[in-house]
């Protein structure tokens, strides 16, 4: 994951592992002996020791700065990748057994979870083995971990997308949410978001599907590489439009829920009305949630493609490397902790869960609510 990769100031969109240190040594070879030149000459032990395939004299070298707390930063990293797993997991299994969770808007944090849970089993353990500088899966595999890398990212897009949405319809126009927002068309939503997320990042990364050692400098490396318009156009596409959605969708939904708010202290509610209000609160409540997520989202992305948005090359960075990219893994393990400490169902479905319980008859039709 690396996902859409941030563009360089002299007019390529380059992947985290297109800097110097990780490009190694390039050995040349003397046309006129058929030896290695004099600036390649054979290496000490110590120095084979730092390559990636000792072997070769292509290799790429292992960065010096990366393997002091290499050991604590990977274990880290590898406790963070199970929890991403076993609570998006959690998720997973909430929403699909339990039959009062399929709501429309739980369809929606269904394909969120998703997205989130192949990002902690898919490429979290791909980046921690990353963490040496080398690549050692092949071009093939390189190929592939940048297209899932960038398909997530957009499916993670589409669905805080739809997310807002659904609760800008919820709290803007309540009575008609039943008709408008229904089982059927979440559905579409969901199947069109991620068949767009494939079909266009399979398009542009075509060129680097059908040829991954393009710009590779040495062996054990794994660089992306795409032209800056087709970086720009991306990063519209993927960041600055949805982002621009969301929030916009969100300050509306935040203005109606705080003129709401003050209708419902300024009435004396009779029983049908405190129904009513209890109706509401709970859209607003979950508005509060959602809004929750989409600020976690936006904190966890935005230093990312900020490199992107000021027009500047960070791929060079080991801090980026490392905390940009898992700043932005991190959104998939927080968003099941906030639905944790603001959905009551989830965690009466993780006790159902952890306690064998939803092995029992029934089970699924259990009241959650």
């Amino acid at each position: 994951m690396c996902f859409h990769c941030p563009i360089d100031n002299k007019g390529d969109v380059s992947g985290l592992w297109e800097t110097g240190e990780e490009r190694g040594l390039r050995f040349k070879t003397d046309p006129g002996s058929g030896t290695a030149a004099a600036s390649s000459v054979a290496m000490a032990p110590l120095e084979a020791a730092e390559l990636c395939f000792p072997e070769l004299n292509a290799s790429c070298r292992k960065p010096q700065q990366r393997r002091s707390g290499a050991a604590p930063l990977s274990v880290l990293l590898s406790c963070i990748s199970l929890l991403t797993v076993l609570l998006n997991l959690l998720v997973i299994v909430s929403i699909s057994h339990f039959r009062q969770l399929h709501t429309p808007t739980n369809l929606l944090l269904l394909s969120l979870a998703v997205s989130d849970f192949l990002v902690g089993f898919l490429l979290m353990p791909v980046r921690i083995l990353l963490l040496d500088g080398c690549w050692f899966l092949g071009n093939s595999l390189c190929g592939l971990f940048y297209y899932v890398s960038f398909v997530l990212t957009s499916a993670s897009v589409g669905n805080m997308v739809l997310i807002s949405a659904d609760r800008y319809v919820a709290i803007c126009d309540p009575l008609g949410y039943s008709t408008k927002v229904t089982h059927e068309r979440v559905r579409v939503c969901v199947c069109v978001c991620w068949a767009c997320s494939v079909s266009y990042n399979g398009s542009i990364l075509h060129d680097f599907l059908m040829h991954p050692d393009a710009y590779n400098s040495c062996y054990g490396e794994c660089v992306a590489v795409i032209n800056y318009v087709t970086g720009a156009v991306d990063v519209v596409l993927t960041f600055i439009g949805p982002i621009t959605v969301i929030i916009v969708l969100y300050v509306r939904v935040f203005v109606v829920a705080v003129s709401q708010a003050r209708a419902m202290r300024s009435q004396i509610v009779s029983l049908q009305g405190s129904v009513g209000a209890v109706s509401k609160t709970s859209e607003r409540k979950a508005a509060k949630t959602l809004g929750v997520v989409v600020v976690v989202f936006l904190l966890c992305f935005c230093p990312y493609f900020y490199p992107s948005l000021v027009g500047q090359d960070m791929s060079t960075s080991v801090m980026f490397s490392v905390f940009g990219v898992w700043l932005l893994y991190c959104n998939s393990c927080l968003n099941p902790v906030i639905y944790a400490l603001f959905y009551h169902w989830f965690r009466k479905c993780v006790k159902l869960i952890v306690t064998l319980q939803i092995m029992q008859p029934d089970s699924c039709d259990a009241h959650m609510l």
